[in-house]
C-alpha cells in the first residue's frame, strides 16, 4: 500500500467515525428524550395511553421500504448501473416524502381527537410526542438532503470512479433513521 492509499484509507475511516460518533450522540438525545417521556409519565395530567392514528403505521411501513430501495441503489451504483441507481434514489425520495406526509397526517388525526400539541388544551404526553417526531423530522429532512446529492451526482456521473463511500455513509445515516422512527413509534405505541 502506498502512502496516497494509506491517507484514503484513513480519511475514509475517520468519515466513518464521525458519522458514527454523530448518530451516537442523536441516540443519546433521543434516549434522553425517551427517560423523561418515561419520568414524565408518573405526573397527575399525563395521558396515560394515546392511541396513534394509522397513519403512523403508514409512515413507519414507507420508511422501511425506503432503506430497502436505498439498499438497492447502493447495489445498483457498485454495479455501475447508474439509471438504476437514480430511479431507486427516487423512489427513496418519494417514499420519504409519503413518510412525512402520513406523519403530518397523523398529527391532524391526533388533534381531531381533541389532543393538542401546544397552548392552554395540551398536555405534557402530547408535547413530548410532538417533540420526538418533529426532532426526527429534522434529522430526515437532513437524510432527504444527502440522497438528493446523491442523486444529483449521478446525474454528472461522479461516481464512476468506483468510490461508493458517500453512498454506504448515507445508506448508514438513513438506517439509522429508520431504526431509530421504529423505535419511537413502538415506544409511544407500547408504553403506557
Amino acid at each position: 500500500m502506498n502512502t496516497n492509499d494509506s491517507l484514503t484509507v484513513k480519511n475514509n475511516r475517520a468519515k466513518k467515525m464521525m458519522l458514527w460518533f454523530g448518530m451516537i450522540s442523536m441516540s443519546m438525545t433521543f434516549a434522553g428524550l425517551t427517560s423523561a417521556y418515561v419520568v414524565s409519565s408518573s405526573r397527575s395530567d399525563w395521558i396515560q395511553q394515546i392511541e396513534l392514528p394509522f397513519s403512523f403505521s403508514l409512515s413507519t411501513l414507507l420508511i422501511i421500504l425506503s432503506s430497502a430501495s436505498f439498499y438497492s441503489a447502493l447495489k445498483m451504483i457498485q454495479s455501475q448501473k447508474i439509471k438504476a441507481t437514480q430511479s431507486l434514489l427516487l423512489i427513496t425520495l418519494l417514499l420519504a416524502i409519503g413518510f412525512i406526509y402520513f406523519q403530518f397526517q397523523g398529527f391532524g388525526d391526533i388533534i381531531e381527537k381533541g389532543y393538542y400539541f401546544t397552548g392552554p388544551e395540551s398536555s405534557i404526553t402530547t408535547s413530548y410526542l410532538y417533540v420526538l417526531v418533529l426532532l426526527h423530522l429534522v434529522h430526515l429532512t437532513a437524510g432527504i438532503i444527502v440522497v438528493l446529492l446523491l442523486f444529483f451526482k449521478t446525474m454528472r456521473q461522479s461516481n464512476t470512479d468506483g468510490s461508493t463511500l458517500g453512498f454506504e455513509l448515507a445508506l448508514t445515516f438513513w438506517h439509522f433513521l429508520d431504526f431509530l422512527w421504529v423505535y419511537l413509534f413502538l415506544f409511544v405505541s407500547f408504553y403506557g
